[in-house]
């Protein structure tokens, strides 16, 4: 039954794919026909395939010389998802104005060139403020009270980045300013929780990343959880060995004693439920045996049971995953499917934190959204 589903679903996605595409595909050519009248169309239709099925094309596996070509690829690829909603999103606006004048009588003359040009320029507009939203880090400042005790600890200062996406897009000068923006806010600790790597580890080994991240300081230590793409890449054994070589501890349904006053908890991911013979802990199992008298940091890659991790004992819980839909109007879309899919709530006693994340999945394009690294600082009763 679920693999007729899951057949079920691949069908409709690719033929969603191929309608959508086509749409464009043919938008393209009509406008390009403007200004070179004999334009090769199965020629056209060749190159406008390849790129939009790009990123499948290289998401395959080749051998050694064409794995070059594949990266390539798939960047392409990752670029023209965001070129392919912002078309629909301008496309759809021409069409209906076209439509009306049309049916009002009015001359569409010149219509295509004109309106294909301002299409043109919108389209790279948001592209380029895109492109800064989703490179250019912001660090998003909170600051909440605990009401327990924490050893000696009055305050504690915790630096989070969700999402990195770290592979062949999101890459080693993205990770420095990571690395440059927290370490100067000095933080106590640091936490990732989740999707470190966008799927593959082989980028991540072959640009050396673990020589950058191993850069970051904290005094109570840098920890991490595993997000959905780690376990779509199919590594994670290698790569909490390559974490735990670089001072980076994952944890997978652990919890870890720090300073001798607070706990820091990580829950594997929720694909772990269907790709992971053992399955996860819940928030009760896994926090349970713990002094709740003292407080407790979940981490939980994707946001969702938090009534259950506050009746749990969890004081904080950290989350990213949605990116915030990345690209508007996506956010409309995570803002359903999610309890919180972005900022800040308050569930009982519990402080849950969504992160927009910092990198990037596809395109490293971001649209009512920006990457982002969050600055805790924890009051506790004195």
């Amino acid at each position: 039954m679920k693999a007729r589903q899951m057949i079920a679903s691949i069908v409709i996605m690719l033929t969603a794919v191929l309608l959508i595409n086509g749409y464009i595909g043919a938008h393209i050519l009509a406008y390009l026909r403007e200004w070179w009248p004999g334009i090769s169309m199965p020629l056209f239709w060749i190159v406008f395939g390849i790129v939009a099925l790009s990123y499948l094309i290289g998401y395959v596996r080749y051998p050694g010389p064409l794995r070059a070509p594949a990266r390539l690829l798939k960047v392409i690829g990752s670029y023209y998802f965001a070129v392919m909603e912002f078309l629909i999103l301008l496309l759809v606006p021409a069409d209906i104005i076209y439509g009306i004048m049309r049916l009002t009588g009015a001359d569409t003359t010149g219509f295509i060139k004109i309106a294909g040009g301002i299409v043109l320029v919108l389209l790279l507009v948001l592209m380029a403020v895109g492109s800064r939203n989703a490179w250019d880090t912001v660090v998003r400042k909170h600051t909440v009270q605990v009401d327990k005790q924490a050893g000696g600890l009055k305050q504690l200062r915790i630096a989070a980045a969700s999402d990195l996406h770290l592979g062949n897009i999101v890459g080693k000068r993205h990770l420095q300013k990571l690395v440059r923006k927290i370490n100067a806010m000095q933080p106590d600790v640091i936490l990732l929780p989740g999707d470190v790597l966008d799927d593959s580890i082989e980028p991540f080994l072959r640009n050396n990343l673990g020589d950058t991240m191993k850069q970051l300081k904290a005094k109570h230590g840098v920890y991490a959880i595993l997000g959905n793409h780690e376990y779509y890449g199919r590594s994670i054994e290698t790569y909490t060995q390559v974490m735990h070589k670089i001072g980076i501890k994952v944890l997978q349904d652990e919890t870890v004693e720090l300073a001798g006053g607070y706990y820091v908890a990580g829950r594997k991911d929720r694909s772990a439920e269907a790709m992971d013979p053992k399955g996860r802990l819940s928030s009760a199992e896994l926090l349970s045996g713990l002094d709740l008298s003292r407080p407790v940091i979940l981490l939980d890659h994707q946001p969702y049971e938090f009534g259950r991790a506050a009746e749990a004992g969890a004081d904080l819980l950290l989350c990213g995953h949605t990116h915030r839909g990345q690209i508007a109007p996506n956010h409309l879309i995570t803002r359903r499917l999610f309890e919180l899919d972005w900022g800040y709530m308050r569930k009982s006693k519990l402080h849950v934190f969504v992160s927009s994340g910092f990198g990037t999945w596809g395109p490293p394009i971001r649209l009512g959204s920006r990457s982002e690294i969050l600055d805790i600082t924890v009051n506790f009763d004195s």
